[in-house]
């Protein structure tokens, strides 16, 4: 009957020795010789290659200190959680517990941090989000390029997000991030059926340029900027086209764009939404005030034509008349003017001159 036992304990290896169940103490490595007869030593043989002691009975072993100096021991209560380096690497996230990790073979660094604070915030963040555990422990959310994220905690406007990755502690409170897009955006208002102050109905498209500047706003203002962006547009266009008669309207766009742009800017600003730009797109004409309008421009067309035909007219006569007061005064200028006439005739190599009167053959027998 042997009454001497032996425990061989390797380098890397830890002995725990329990006696009729209760933990006496380590067994570093090397070779150990205990008497028991009766069999009521145990012996528990584990890994310092795996940093962390997993044992059923880890409350009694680090209750008896005897971890002290080979172990890094952690308590962590309801607000609290660890962050488990191990070599210089960031391993894996700790709930509230008991834990024990070895440091005589492996380098291992633990991070006590607050889960007070419904944020979690580290230098590490990225790396720490990416480990096994995380997703158990935090609520993980990103916020996107060209984007901003209003935090709610607990249903309060805390705070404004710039685009990154951020962490929240899962139970600590009730979170929420909304994303909101910072570029600019077209709404197009269209198919408006407005009457104009001489009751001629205009059906219009418009359309209006905006972007998001307060977010924080915005949110708390309204649910769908872009729906009440889109009403307030349609509203003013109404009060802008109806005050005016159809000319006035159709002569005036620029002015109309201007108006609508001030009205509709004043309202987008209590929404934290500024708008750059708003015009009227397509202005459409009824199928019966299309066609009156086409014919009375083509009215207006023919009657300048008209006007122009005249105008030349009397110019030319004008002209003539010039001349010929010209000629009645200067014998030396009608003179010219007969001569250039007969080389004109000369040069089509044939004259034939019919003449009835005496006196006025003798003239142009003189003249030739």
């Amino acid at each position: 009957m042997f009454v001497f036992r032996r425990f061989r304990i390797r380098t890397w290896e830890m002995g725990l020795l329990f006696r009729d169940g209760e933990f006496q103490r380590l067994l570093p490595a090397g070779t150990h010789w205990h008497f028991d007869p009766l069999h009521r030593l145990q012996v528990d043989i584990v890994s310092q290659r795996e940093p962390c002691l997993t044992h059923e009975k880890l409350d009694l072993i680090i209750r008896s200190g005897a971890l002290a100096g080979h172990a890094a021991v952690l308590d962590l209560q309801d607000t609290q959680r660890a962050l488990v380096w191990i070599d210089n690497r960031f391993s894996h996230m700790l709930p509230p517990g008991q834990y024990a990790y070895w440091t005589g073979v492996r380098q291992v660094r633990v991070e006590v941090v607050d889960a007070g604070s419904v944020r979690f915030e580290h230098q590490h963040l990225r790396s720490i989000i990416r480990s096994p555990l995380a997703a158990r422990l935090l609520e993980i959310c990103t916020v996107q390029r060209d984007r901003v994220g209003v935090l709610f905690i607990d249903g309060r406007c805390t705070d404004l997000l710039q685009p990154g990755e951020y962490a929240f502690w899962k139970g600590a409170g009730e979170v929420k991030v909304v994303e909101v897009d910072l570029r600019e955006s077209i709404l197009d208002v269209a198919g408006q059926d407005i009457m104009t102050a001489d009751k001629v109905t205009l059906r219009i498209n418009a359309v209006v340029t905006w972007k998001v500047i307060d977010a924080r706003r915005m949110l708390s203002q309204t649910d769908d900027a872009r729906q009440s962006l889109y009403r307030d547009t349609q509203l003013v266009l109404r009060g802008v086209v109806s005050s005016r008669e159809l000319d006035g309207f159709l002569a005036d766009r620029d002015g109309i764009s201007k108006e609508l742009m001030e009205g509709v800017r004043g309202r987008a600003a209590a929404l934290g939404v500024e708008v750059t730009a708003v015009g009227i797109r397509d202005v459409i004409l009824p199928g019966d005030m299309k066609e009156l309008m086409n014919k009375v421009t083509e009215a207006r067309k023919a009657a300048e034509a008209n006007l122009i035909a005249r105008r030349e007219e009397t110019a030319a006569i004008r002209s003539q008349a010039n001349t010929a007061k010209l000629l009645a005064d200067s014998p030396a200028l009608m003179r010219l003017r007969e001569l250039e006439t007969l080389e004109k005739i000369a040069a089509t190599g044939k004259l034939n001159v019919v003449l009835g009167d005496k006196g006025l053959i003798e003239r142009v027998t003189t003249m030739l």
